[in-house]
């Protein structure tokens, strides 16, 4: 069912929106939860650590992926606010054509980049092959990472965040039946995590394309949608490029920062494996607050209630400064239980490195989790070029401390590279939307419409 956000009380809006997403967010970092721990117990510490060593490098093209389809979907958004229904068939018939286009792409570059890149980052000799066997099999299956989060993502622009949710709580039980079965079963090793999570997210977005096309006649194309518009595949690239870019700048910042850890040896990369799956899955709630934001205001700015939006993102930084505390007292006390969680034997210096990073980054996660907010604001509002050059000041910052403080504190410095990069990107970020919200106000309080043209 689709819900319109222009009308009705925004905090409620935004919290009815938003518990299905968090939901949904959680079940998906039990994609690479489960993969974690079932190879941490079942395969070992180094396996745990080959896994592990591939997390930026899948993010670097996951998240790739996910920003093009999160920015395809802001014109969808964007449609369905102004009540364009035949502009809206056409945004979605054209995300669907230059999905697939791309899909094909990324794919083939990421499977013969995937081995020279582990070589790149000075993956130690010890899990290189494992990393390899795992990493190439995830980027074969991008198609299937692309489908989901496209229908899914056409979805939320549309207000239905809860769809997606149930077909990605039918894929992560089958992720976590199929990992036990071609881990413990068939005894196909790290490829066997690798197949359970891509066959998975297939699955997914098979269902949810079903269901999508019986349940709502809005997204019923016909073959005059799909015609060539170059305002549309432009629009769409506008946006959706920047946002794709600035993901994946941060991904390389995150390569540049696991090159570092590996130097540490295999232990120090399992236990930072460990813990940056424990605060991926902390930060869940932040990053669902984000994406909704991203609807909201494209919804809002469809409809041109830019004091709403400003009403809006200013009850969810509220929500987010206050997740940001009970995120950090959460990685201080209990932290060291879900470490136990990915580490067979209680191994004591993973434990020990793993806490570690940990209690450092706690202290930071209300910045965390206000870029969030403030870069899919200004992303659902058109503005794409600040959002990305806040990717680029946090690439500089998390290589500038990866590779100058271990030199001077060891594995503190690493661990505070994170933290530093966060700050770099949300300031240039806040201050970019004060700046742009309130030149689209006057005085009065009435608002001037028009849809970013920058890069």
């Amino acid at each position: 069912m689709t819900k319109d956000m222009t009308t009705g009380n925004p905090v409620k809006l935004i919290l009815l929106f938003s518990i299905p997403l968090l939901i949904g967010n959680i079940f998906q970092q039990f994609y690479s939860m489960v993969d974690t721990i079932i190879v941490g117990r079942f395969l070992g510490v180094k396996a745990l650590a080959a896994v592990g060593s591939t997390g930026s490098m899948t993010f670097l093209i996951i998240g790739f992926v996910l920003g093009l389809a999160s920015g395809f979907s802001v014109l969808v958004s964007q449609k369905f606010g102004a009540n364009d229904e035949e502009g809206l068939k056409k945004a979605v018939a054209s995300s669907i054509v230059l999905s697939t286009v791309l899909a094909i792409i990324i794919t083939i570059i990421s499977v013969f980049a995937a081995k020279p890149l582990l070589r790149l980052m000075n993956t130690p000799n010890d899990i290189i092959n494992d990393a390899a066997t795992y990493i190439t099999v995830i980027f074969a299956g991008t198609a299937a990472t692309f489908f989901y989060n496209m229908i899914s993502g056409i979805l939320r622009a549309l207000g239905d965040s809860k769809t997606p949710l149930y077909f990605l709580i039918v894929s992560s039980i089958l992720n976590i039946v199929l990992d036990l079965v071609f881990i413990v079963n068939f005894k196909m090793g790290v490829s066997g995590a690798a197949f359970a999570t891509v066959i998975s997210q297939g699955v997914s977005g098979l269902l949810c394309f079903i269901y999508t096309a019986k349940k709502f006649p809005i997204l019923h194309l016909k073959k005059e949608h799909f015609k060539f518009e170059n305002e549309y595949i432009k629009q769409h690239l506008r946006i959706g490029v920047p946002m794709a870019l600035q993901f994946s700048i941060t991904a390389i910042g995150a390569i540049i920062l696991q090159g570092a850890v590996n130097a540490f040896g295999s232990t120090v990369v399992a236990a930072h494996t460990a813990a940056s799956r424990v605060e991926q899955l902390v930060m869940q709630p932040s990053v669902t607050f984000g994406v909704t934001m991203a609807t909201y205001s494209a919804q809002n700015l469809g409809a041109g209630n830019i004091e709403r939006i400003k009403e809006g993102v200013k009850k969810c930084t509220i929500i987010n400064i206050i997740i940001g505390i009970v995120a950090a007292f959460v990685l201080i006390f209990f932290g060291e239980m879900f470490i136990n969680m990915f580490v067979s034997d209680a191994d004591p210096n993973v434990i020990a490195y793993a806490k570690k990073y940990l209690s450092t980054v706690a202290f930071f996660f209300i910045p965390l989790s206000l870029i969030f907010i403030y870069r899919n604001t200004l992303q659902g509002m058109g503005h794409t070029f600040v959002p990305m050059m806040a990717g680029v000041a946090e690439l500089v910052a998390r290589t500038v401390v990866a590779f100058t403080l271990p030199a001077l504190i060891g594995y503190t410095g690493i661990c505070l590279a994170g933290p530093m990069a966060w700050i770099a990107a949300a300031v240039p970020l806040i201050l970019d939307y004060l700046k742009k919200i309130n030149a689209m106000l006057d005085p009065q309080g009435s608002y001037s419409i028009g849809v970013s043209k920058e890069i």
